[in-house]
């Protein structure tokens, strides 16, 4: 398996380094020259849907990595990330399934370390870095720009682990404090956490300029775990298809997702591109709505600035993994997807091609929760008998109209839940009357010492203070 930029003008490169460069030299995104075949089978998808996720996380890894992985190495590191007696994740299916009442369902994903679905693309990534770095005998510098819950996955996945230094790139006070915890109080000594001066689109800009200092990116070994590292990619198109596989039927199965960076939702694609029987992926928004914006009007366009929401984790006006499906979209064209990008940099949006917006317009819908609705639904919720975080809650209120075909309305539908209630304390009691309680594993969370340190919004800055501590610079 090779791996080509989104942008066309880097080199062809293999899986593990795909991995480890996190992004293309020329500013771009990694994605597989071609999809993998062999998933895609009806004996396949019947085998999947007996398996484990542990095992189909191992054969979807295998299928990405080509020769970079032996199945027996591809399934000691799904056993390493997904194992329940190593106890990183509470319940032994890793993502379980719960239903609502007739064909709707939620995909719990927040049963990992940090709470969040991140867990379950981080805890794989920390044994694979590993894996990568011994074989090189390599060190990594990580950087991960943050809304909320990809640092605390970072800082739990990496901690302690003697080739990564992880800096993790927060937005000071527009997080949750248990997602501020999470990243300022593992005591590791690799763990750097910052609190920067701006929003999460500020953040991704500084990491975005450490990647495109080529020579600051050469010497510090940089690499990336936000959602634009493909490895994030191919261990979240795991649930999607197996989801798929399990509830089908005869036909297709539908997915909310509520997105911000477009990863997750991304990740719904891949698995499609697998042969996961995927039907419309329905992208669930706050305030922060460019992607809904975007798929109503065709243009994708940045907001000013993004609005501080109860959902914080998608307070993102810039998001990063649409790259890679309008690289599909666009006959996978990096000529076209250059010319686009530099017309953002430049004017703040383009128009998507024609032929694009019907592509996605056929695989995808999408649609925008105010605040407002997002409490009122965590309410209803509560009253039915199922507890939400607000993320969860903004993808439980799209109505069903949202999937565009009228004959998927009697598919299964299955809304992500992305984040533990627990996270969101003050918010979920404010809907509901209840206070979420953290699960035994972090319930010392509060009585752990925090430690980060405050930096501008500034590009500079930031790599000063990673020359100062990166174990890895040369």
């Amino acid at each position: 398996m090779r791996y080509i930029s989104t942008r066309g003008q880097a080199p062809p490169v293999s899986f593990l380094d795909a991995v480890l460069n996190g992004m293309a030299p020329d500013g771009g995104l990694y994605v597989p020259e071609s999809w993998p075949r062999g998933l895609d089978s009806a004996e396949a998808r019947a085998d999947i849907g007996q398996r484990d996720h542990l095992e189909i996380a191992a054969h979807i890894l295998r299928a990405f990595a080509g020769d970079d992985l032996t199945i027996e190495e591809a399934y000691a590191l799904a056993l390493k990330a997904y194992s329940h007696n190593l106890g990183s994740f509470d319940s032994r299916v890793v993502t379980p399934l719960v239903q609502l009442g007739g064909g709707h369902w939620v995909l719990e994903l927040f049963h990992g370390p940090s709470l969040s679905f991140k867990d379950i693309a981080m805890q794989l990534i920390g044994p694979l870095y590993d894996h990568a770095l011994a074989t090189r005998d390599q060190r990594l510098t990580v950087v991960c720009a943050t809304s909320g819950d990809t640092g605390g996955a970072a800082v739990e996945a990496l901690k302690g682990r003697d080739r990564v230094d992880l800096f993790v790139l927060t937005p000071k006070g527009r997080v949750s404090e248990v997602q501020r915890r999470f990243m300022t109080t593992s005591g590791a000594s690799n763990i750097h956490a910052l609190e920067v001066d701006g929003d999460f689109d500020a953040c991704q800009a500084v990491a975005k300029a450490l990647f495109a200092d080529q020579d600051f990116s050469a010497r510090a070994s940089l690499s990336g775990v936000n959602s634009i590292n493909w490895a994030r990619i191919v261990a979240q198109s795991v649930y999607f298809y197996a989801t798929a596989c399990l509830l089908s039927g005869p036909g297709r199965v539908n997915f909310v997702v509520p997105t911000g960076n477009f990863g997750d939702a991304y990740s719904g694609w891949v698995a499609k591109q697998l042969g996961a029987p995927v039907g419309k992926i329905a992208l669930a928004t706050n305030a922060n709505d460019i992607l809904d914006r975007a798929l109503l009007s065709g243009r994708y366009e940045r907001a000013s600035n993004s609005v501080a929401t109860l959902s914080p984790a998608m307070d993102i006006q810039v998001a990063s993994n649409f790259e890679r499906i309008l690289f599909d979209a666009v006959g996978r064209s990096g000529d076209v997807i250059s010319s686009l990008y530099n017309q953002f940099s430049r004017d703040g949006g383009f128009d998507i091609p024609a032929d694009a917006r019907a592509l996605l317009g056929e695989n995808f819908c999408a649609a925008s929760v105010s605040d407002v609705s997002t409490l009122e639904e965590m309410g209803f919720r509560w009253r039915e008998g199922y507890l939400a975080c607000p993320h969860t809650a903004v993808g439980l209120h799209l109505p069903q109209e949202e999937f565009a075909l009228e004959e998927e309305f009697h598919a299964p539908i299955v809304y992500l839940a992305t984040a533990h209630p627990a996270k969101f304390p003050e918010t979920v009691e404010r809907a509901t009357g209840v206070r979420p309680q953290l699960p035994p594993k972090c319930a010392d969370l509060f009585q752990r010492s925090e430690k980060f340190d405050s930096l501008p919004a500034d590009a500079e800055a930031v790599k000063q203070y990673i020359r100062e501590r990166s174990r890895a610079w040369r």
